[in-house]
């Protein structure tokens, strides 16, 4: 792309000379008031040098630079700059990038450049902290001379777009993958005889089978043991409800909650919903089950029609870079009553939500209360880790001390409330961020074993 208009600015270098040739001057004019003209003849060759320095910098007219057109929330993504050979002697080239804070901490990320052969390269690491669309800018370059003093900045227009969408890393790993082939359900539907819960057949029983299997009228009747044959539950309705309220908007994670050194930014609770909710659809989805989203906040914005089959698990994660954030409290009964006159026959509903107080919590354990009378649900929420270490720290002072038994009060009411939860009926799962995905698989597939959806 062709470089914009370009300027001629001083450096820090040219600030810090400046700064001391002023008390010379001063000195001058104390001692000797005739030679004033020094303090004038000293600032225009101060003025010259950075101009010079400037000139022999160079600049460049063409630069290439590299963007992704698609990534996802919490994923580094990597941005490279290319700069042909500046025409001249330049000390540096440095470059920095303006853009949406949802790409850039702060709107801004710089480049470090370094010459290989004839021309400079450069690459900055950004990891996006929300979905959307993200606009990058502009690109701003700058050449400093060979004495430091000067240098030749340019503004380029870039206004290209880089679209956000849900992390689905995990459906990605390896790990995942195995543990799907592996799987009774499999990579290939298939009928599953001898587990499950809805019957199949009769066949001889033989020795090693489990006795309760056995099926003690049939073999009566005909003089020989017989044993039943189950098959895997399959073409169940699995319903994620996200609550993208103010609650669910606030990150969690991070370098205050995550491993020293990690690039996680702190992403909204909102976002390690969603990528644990996408997890699990796709391991539903190869279990033959049917899977939909749906969000809500002061009022439901988003139910997608229900998917069948695995390759059209891409609809879901479209969908789901549809759910806004938003900075209200949502509405648990308009939502809730909204969802179960949608829902023509029983399935699991995983609520993903939080509450920060019981009063706040009161409607939402009133309306999936009513939810359960028709419906099986799975009440999903992230550990607060801030407020765990908030309550176990020492206290050093009276304030440490004022804020740890907050903490521990809070915690204590949020216990209270996933407790009435579960005295509705309702499973309640309470994890970490990074391991709230595997506990949800883990729910799901010991819900789906033992027959309790359909």
């Amino acid at each position: 792309m062709a470089a914009g208009r370009a300027w001629i600015v001083p450096t820090g270098r040219a600030a810090l000379v400046a700064a001391g040739l002023a008390p010379v001057a001063l000195l001058v004019a104390a001692t000797a008031p005739g030679l004033w003209v020094v303090a004038p003849v000293l600032a225009l060759i101060v003025l010259a040098l950075v101009l010079l320095d400037a000139v022999l910098a160079g600049s460049g007219s063409e630069v290439g630079l590299t963007l992704p057109g698609d990534t996802e929330v919490g994923e580094a993504g990597e941005i490279a700059a290319r700069l042909p050979a500046a025409r001249g002697w330049p000390h540096r080239i440095e470059a920095a990038l303006e853009g949406d804070p949802r790409l850039f901490p702060g709107g801004r990320t710089t480049l470090a450049l370094a010459q290989a052969g004839d021309s400079w390269h450069g690459t900055a690491r950004f990891v996006p902290s929300r979905r959307g669309t993200g606009l990058v800018e502009r690109l701003w370059l700058r050449w400093t001379g060979p004495l430091g003093l000067g240098a030749r900045q340019r503004e380029v227009p870039i206004d290209r777009a880089v679209r956000v969408w849900p992390n689905v890393a995990p459906v990605r790993s390896p790990t995942l993958q195995t543990f799907l082939k592996d799987a009774q359900f499999g990579l290939v539907a298939r009928r599953i005889r001898g587990e499950g819960t809805q019957f199949e057949a009769l066949a001889d029983y033989e020795p090693g089978m489990d006795r309760r299997r056995i099926d003690w009228k049939a073999s009566a009747r005909h003089a020989r043991l017989y044993a039943k044959e189950f098959e895997a539950e399959r073409n169940n309705q699995i319903v994620f409800a996200f609550d993208c309220g103010q609650a669910m908007c606030e990150p969690v994670g991070g370098p205050a909650g995550g491993p020293a050194g990690s690039e996680d930014p702190g992403l909204p609770r909102l976002d390690r919903a969603i990528t644990a909710a996408l997890t699990a659809a796709y391991v539903a989805l190869k279990g033959g089950d049917k899977v939909a989203l749906y969000g809500f906040a002061a009022r439901p914005q988003l139910f997608t029609p229900f998917v069948t089959d695995s390759r059209a698990f891409r609809r879901l994660q479209q969908a789901a870079a549809g759910l806004e954030y938003q900075p209200q409290e949502p509405n648990f009964t308009l939502a809730l009553a909204t969802l179960a006159s949608q829902l023509q026959r029983r399935s699991m509903v995983v609520v993903f939500s939080d509450f920060t107080d019981p009063t706040s919590a009161e409607l939402m354990i009133e309306s999936i209360g009513r939810l359960t009378s028709r419906h099986l649900v799975l009440f999903v929420t992230l550990a607060d880790a801030e407020l765990d270490s908030m309550a176990t720290a020492a206290p050093q002072d009276e304030q440490a001390l004022a804020m740890a038994v907050g903490a521990d009060a809070l915690l204590r009411q949020r216990a209270l409330v996933l407790s009435r939860l579960r005295a509705l009926g309702v499973d309640v799962i309470e994890a970490p961020h990074d391991r709230i995905g595997m506990r949800l698989i883990d729910a799901y597939l010991a819900i789906k074993a033992r027959g309790a959806i359909g």
